[in-house]
C-alpha cells in the first residue's frame, strides 16, 4: 500500500514575500547593474524554484537567508546571478554589423595604426553569453586576414554568468542554431557530431584558439583588462541597465578604446540622452574620436 507521504505531490515553496524580493533585487542591481522591479517577481519565483529543488529548501525566506549568510555568499551567489541573467543570442546576429567591422571599422582602424605587425588588433566580445558573437567575430576576422596578411587579432570574451562561460567555451550547438551561418563559413569552421542523430556541430578547434573567455562584471570598478580595445561589441545588455547604470558602463567603455576604436550596441539600444563621448557613425555604432 503507498503511504500518504510517498503519494503526495512535490511541495512547491509559498509565493515570495514582498520584502524578500525587495532584498534579492536591491543585491542584484547593486551587483549587477540589472533593474527588477516589483513586476518581476513572479519571473523570479519561477527561475529560484529549481535552486530550492537542489538546495531541499521550502521556502524563498530560507533560501534568502542562505545566499546572503557567509556559506552562501560562497557557494550560492554565483547561482543566483545565473538564473537572473539572460542568455539570447546568435551567430551572425545583426549582420549589418559584421559588414561596418569588415568593409569600413577594421580599414580605418588599420590605416592610422603603425604598430600592427606588433600589436594585434584588440576586439571584446562584453557580455557574449554562449558565444555565438565572439565565435562569429573569429570567422569573420579569419577570412579577413586571408586577404591582409600582415592582419593579427586577439578575441576577448566576457559574461557575468559562469554557467553560460562554459557553455561558450565548450562550443557545441544544435545544428540548427547555425542556419545564420553562410554555408562557406559553415564548411570552413564547424564540425559535425560523428553521430548524426545528435544533429551538433562544434567550433573548430583553430577557431576556438582565437577567443579568450573570461568572467567579468560590469559593476566592478575595473574590468581587469590591461590591454586598451580597439573594438567592443556590447549588444542587447544595456537595455536591463537604467540610465545612469548606462552612463556608467559606457564611460569606462570609452576609457577602455583605444583613440579611433569602435564600440557597438544593439538594434534597440541608444547612447542618446547619455552624458558620454562617444560619436555616433552608423546605426547603433559609435567612435571614440581621441
Amino acid at each position: 500500500m503507498t503511504s500518504s507521504k510517498d503519494s503526495q505531490t512535490p511541495h512547491l515553496p509559498a509565493t515570495m514575500k514582498e520584502r524578500v524580493f525587495q532584498r534579492f533585487s536591491s543585491f542584484i542591481y547593486d551587483s549587477v547593474g540589472i533593474k527588477m522591479p516589483l513586476a518581476k517577481k513572479t519571473m523570479l519565483e519561477a527561475r529560484l524554484h529549481k535552486r530550492l529543488k537542489a538546495l531541499n529548501m521550502d521556502s524563498f525566506e530560507e533560501y534568502s537567508d542562505f545566499v546572503f549568510s557567509h556559506q552562501g555568499h560562497e557557494s550560492e551567489l554565483i547561482h543566483l546571478i545565473d538564473v537572473v541573467t539572460t542568455n539570447k543570442t546568435d551567430f551572425f546576429r545583426e549582420p549589418a554589423h559584421f559588414d561596418f567591422l569588415v568593409k569600413t571599422a577594421l580599414p580605418r582602424i588599420l590605416s592610422g595604426r603603425r604598430d600592427m605587425l606588433r600589436e594585434p588588433l584588440r576586439i571584446w566580445s562584453a557580455g557574449c553569453s554562449s558565444g555565438e558573437e565572439p565565435y562569429t567575430m573569429a570567422m569573420v576576422l579569419s577570412d579577413f586576414s586571408e586577404k591582409h596578411s600582415d592582419f593579427k587579432f586577439s578575441i576577448l570574451a566576457s559574461d557575468i554568468s559562469s554557467r553560460i562561460l562554459e557553455t561558450a567555451k565548450a562550443a557545441i550547438y544544435a545544428e540548427e542554431r547555425t542556419d545564420t551561418i553562410p554555408l562557406s563559413i559553415k564548411k570552413k569552421y564547424l564540425l559535425r557530431s560523428k553521430n548524426p542523430a545528435l544533429s551538433l556541430v562544434r567550433i573548430s578547434t583553430p577557431l576556438r584558439s582565437l577567443v579568450s573567455f573570461r568572467r567579468i562584471n560590469f559593476m566592478d570598478d575595473d574590468f581587469g583588462i590591461a590591454e586598451k580595445m580597439d573594438i567592443i561589441f556590447c549588444r542587447n545588455v544595456v537595455i536591463y541597465f537604467d540610465k545612469l547604470t548606462q552612463q556608467t558602463l559606457m564611460r569606462k567603455f570609452y576609457r577602455q578604446l583605444r583613440p579611433g576604436g569602435y564600440l557597438f550596441i544593439g538594434h534597440s539600444e541608444t547612447l542618446s540622452g547619455l552624458d558620454v563621448d562617444f560619436k555616433p557613425v552608423a546605426s547603433t555604432i559609435y567612435r571614440k574620436d581621441s
